[in-house]
């Protein structure tokens, strides 16, 4: 643990040294070693900022550790370059990419219990509401769509309300991929119009299809559409195994910021390997 927690300071440091953050003098605590934190409350305790202050305040980590609410702050006020981070991962993911194959599919992010949904006091409105076909499960927050590598790193992620249908949230994608790219995803992206733009950018999007598409796949190409697809649905249970059973959140701007920080997990993970 003692080489990846210096190797995620190096990166952090380095990171924001290239995009010209500048501590101020009075600062007790680097905008690294800020990052760094929160990036070890990810990976190691679930997202909770308490157990990374009382492991990283010893005097061979952090000792000029700062306070929760002032540790918090600091935290929104470089929210931005965790996604900034993210995007340059996703570039760097793009160019190592051995095959010229991605991945799209969505992952439930459920703000609480579903028994407890009339007491939380965040995503209060209807759109919040969803649904997990895989789980059959009804869930209240929001619905991530992320696009992998054919090993499952992510390479472009977005947040949606959780009642937005996945072939809704499809059209949000920048799709920013090499010409010559694949992308597989499940049967709920049928989207006929969306492929053929695609295809004239020289990207081919092949969904499962449906029993009643009208351009129905062969058998083979199902077989490895599918055998493809294992790779995000490892990585999005990689993913859900750093969350907690229900992430601690007081705003929905610090619920938010912990979902892009488990995503920036899952990206860590592969980099760390």
């Amino acid at each position: 643990m003692d080489e990846q927690i210096v190797t995620i300071y190096c990166l952090c440091d380095d990171f924001l040294r290239a995009m010209h953050y500048v501590d101020d003098k009075q600062c007790q605590m680097s905008n690294a070693e800020v990052a760094t934190t929160a990036l070890v409350a990810t990976l190691y305790f679930g997202g909770n900022f308490e157990h990374a202050r009382a492991m990283l305040k010893a005097p061979r980590y952090i000792p000029t550790m700062l306070s929760r609410s002032r540790l918090n702050r600091r935290l929104h006020r470089i929210k931005s370059c965790f996604i900034a981070l993210l995007q340059l991962l996703g570039e760097y993911w793009k160019r190592v990419n051995p095959h010229p194959i991605y991945l799209v599919d969505t992952f439930p992010l459920a703000v609480c219990a579903h028994c407890r949904r009339f007491r939380s006091r965040l995503y209060r409105d209807q759109a919040y509401f969803g649904f997990t076909a895989s789980k059959k499960a009804h869930f209240r927050g929001l619905k991530l769509h992320m696009l992998t590598t054919g090993q499952g790193q992510p390479v472009e992620f977005f947040l949606t309300p959780a009642a937005l249908a996945d072939i809704t949230g499809l059209q949000w994608f920048d799709f920013d991929l090499p010409t010559g790219s694949c992308i597989y995803a499940d049967k709920a992206y049928n989207h006929y119009e969306l492929e053929d733009a695609l295809a004239e950018l020289g990207i081919a999007f092949q969904p499962i299809r449906k029993q009643n598409s009208k351009r129905p796949n062969p058998p083979w190409l199902t077989y490895w559409q599918t055998t493809h697809r294992k790779a995000i649905e490892t990585a999005g249970s990689l993913m859900h195994q750093l969350m907690p059973d229900s992430i601690h959140a007081v705003t929905t701007v610090g619920f938010e910021m912990k979902c892009v920080l488990f995503v920036l997990g899952l990206s860590l993970l592969h980099w760390l390997r």
